[in-house]
C-alpha cells in the first residue's frame, strides 16, 4: 500500500492532496507522520515548500461549501478521513458546488455523514457550553466535545461575547482558547496551568440559583427523559450545571 504521510495540520493535509492531484497519484491511504506501517505499506513522507494562500485557493476551486465540509471532516474522530477528503476534494474539482448533491459516490456519502455530525455538534454546544466567572473575571467554560470544534466554538463566542474576557478549555485534546476582547488566542495545558482558574466566590450561589430557577420551571407531570436526552445528550452533562444532581445519581 502507497502511504503518504503529513505533519497533522490541514494545511499539510492540503499541501499532500494537492500534490497528489497534480501528479495524478492515487493514495491507498494518508496518515500522520506517527503512523506505524506495516510491514508491506510503502511510506512517502513529502517535504514540501508551504504554498501562500493555498486555503483560499481551494475555495475557489471546489467553493465555500465544499471546502467547509473538508474542514469538519479534518476535524473529525474519523479514522481514514484524511482519503475521505482526498477523494472528496478530488471529485468537487469535477463537480463545484454541485458536488453535495452527487450522492451516488460514497466519497460524497461519507464526507456529508462525518461533516453533518460535527456540525451537528458544534450547533450543540453553543447552547449546552456553561461559562463560570473566575476570580480574576474571566468566564471559563469545560468541555470533553467528540470531535475538535474547539475553533468553531470560539469564533462563535467572540461575537456573543465582545465585551467579555473568556477561557474555553477542551479537557479532552487538552488545549485551550482565550479571548482578551480582541483576539482568541490558543493554548496548550501546560500553559493553562499558569493560570488562575479559581472561582470567584459568588459563583456557587448564583450556580444555586441557576438551579433552582430550572427546577421552578420544570413540569413534573411533563418530564420525558427519553426526549430530553435527544435534545441534550447525556455525554454532555458532565459539564451543564442544571444537570449535576442527575450526574450524582447516576454514578
Amino acid at each position: 500500500m502507497k502511504i503518504y504521510t503529513y505533519d497533522g495540520s490541514f494545511e499539510s493535509l492540503l499541501e499532500i492532496i494537492t500534490y497528489l492531484i497534480e501528479t495524478n497519484r492515487k493514495p491507498d491511504d494518508i496518515k500522520t507522520e506517527n503512523y506505524e506501517p506495516n510491514l508491506l505499506d510503502e511510506v512517502r513522507n513529502l517535504k514540501r515548500t508551504p504554498r501562500k494562500n493555498l486555503k483560499n485557493n481551494w475555495k475557489e476551486k471546489v467553493g465555500t461549501n465544499a471546502f467547509k465540509i473538508s474542514l469538519y471532516i479534518y476535524l473529525s474522530e474519523e479514522k481514514r478521513k484524511e482519503i475521505i477528503i482526498y477523494y472528496f476534494l478530488l471529485n468537487a474539482l469535477k463537480y463545484k458546488e454541485k458536488i453535495i448533491y452527487i450522492r451516488n459516490l460514497k466519497c460524497v456519502n461519507l464526507a456529508l455523514k462525518i461533516s453533518g455530525h460535527v456540525s451537528h455538534e458544534i450547533h450543540k454546544l453553543k447552547g449546552f457550553l456553561r461559562f463560570k466567572e473566575t476570580k480574576n473575571h474571566f468566564l471559563y467554560a469545560e468541555m470533553e466535545p467528540t470531535n475538535d470544534i474547539l475553533y468553531f466554538l470560539a469564533k462563535h463566542f467572540k461575537e456573543r461575547l465582545k465585551n467579555e474576557h473568556f477561557l474555553i478549555w477542551d479537557k479532552k485534546r487538552k488545549k485551550m482558547c482565550m479571548y482578551d476582547t480582541k483576539e482568541i488566542y490558543f493554548v496548550k495545558e501546560e500553559d493553562i496551568k499558569q493560570l488562575n482558574l479559581e472561582l470567584e466566590s459568588e459563583e456557587n450561589s448564583i450556580q444555586d440559583l441557576w438551579k433552582s430557577f430550572f427546577d421552578s420551571v420544570a413540569i413534573k407531570e411533563r418530564k420525558n427523559e427519553k426526549c430530553q436526552r435527544n435534545f441534550m445528550p447525556r455525554k454532555y452533562w458532565k459539564y451543564i450545571i442544571e444537570m449535576e444532581p442527575n450526574n450524582e445519581k447516576s454514578n
